[in-house]
């Protein structure tokens, strides 16, 4: 038997003979020219961003000596993070509240099986589009100079960021709901508000509830670093034991938020897979 040679395999068609004596050609694989793209997509990369190696190899030891002390935390610090991760629980909690409150009605706005009205339709997916571009961050940034510095400032911008989220995923998981129940409810003289209540809610309840937990799970991770910009919570302890070089400070604030993240995960997890 003739060997095959890996360059013949990629770069010319293989003839597959079939059982009625004709041949056909196996079409050319396209691995080497994506694999092609990507390299050459990589070198434009490091060309624009400077990237370079050399520099973290030889500042790596700073990163270890950083992370050494991070990881040998000075827990008498943790009287002074116990507030500011509250803050961190209830900015979030409140914010993913409102936010998937605020997120029901106008997802059912934006599917376009339930709301017929283009110009409505349209106008309701653009804002929450426009909303969900923007990071959190720069939403917090925004209403701190309009609300002022603090947990009200922070907690504003997880609704915001909470409504475009769970309004998004919300009336893309309305549009795939049965719509046979809803059409008989209004064929029987219910009105669109009863006949939607009465057969679509139960069907989007359970994802509608999974799409607010996991964004309360979002939320918390997001609202630990709103401090940076003012916005409260444990961001503001991060922001000041980095500037402090205190790193075993900041390695009870990391320790804190990651148990807090963890539990909250865990809790979360199990609610979202009843709720399946």
């Amino acid at each position: 038997m003739k060997k095959v040679s890996l360059f013949d395999r990629i770069f010319k068609p293989e003839h597959i003979v079939l059982a009625n004596g004709h041949t056909v050609d196996r079409p050319q694989s396209r691995v080497p020219f994506i694999a092609g793209a990507v390299l050459i997509v990589i070198a434009i990369s490091i060309m624009l961003t400077g990237f370079d190696l050399r520099i973290i190899i030889e500042r790596f030891y700073q990163l270890s000596a950083i992370l050494g002390k991070i990881f040998q935390p000075d827990f008498s610090y943790f009287n002074k993070v116990v507030g500011p991760l509250v803050d961190t629980i209830k900015m979030s909690l409140m914010g993913s509240v409102v936010g998937c409150l605020l997120a029901l009605p106008f997802a059912i706005l934006a599917s376009s099986n339930i709301n017929k009205n283009r110009i409505i339709l349209g106008a309701v997916r653009f804002v929450l589009g426009i909303i969900r571009t923007i990071p959190t961050l720069i939403l917090a940034s925004m209403f701190a100079l309009v609300f002022g510095f603090g947990t009200f400032a922070g907690t504003v911008a997880i609704v915001f960021f909470t409504f475009g989220v769970v309004g998004k995923m919300l009336f893309e998981s309305i549009e795939t709901i049965d719509l046979g129940p809803f059409e008989a409810l209004e064929s029987m003289g219910c009105n669109k508000f009863e006949a939607f209540w009465t057969a679509c809610i139960p069907q989007i309840l359970p994802t509608y509830l999974s799409h607010c937990l996991y964004c309360f799970e979002m939320n918390v991770r997001s609202a630990a670093i709103l401090g940076y910009v003012g916005a409260g919570g444990l961001g503001i302890l991060i922001n000041e034991r980095i500037g402090w070089r205190d790193y075993h400070g900041l390695g009870v604030v990391l320790l804190s938020l990651f148990v807090t993240v963890l539990i909250i995960d865990q809790i979360s997890t199990q609610l979202r897979r009843k709720l399946s």
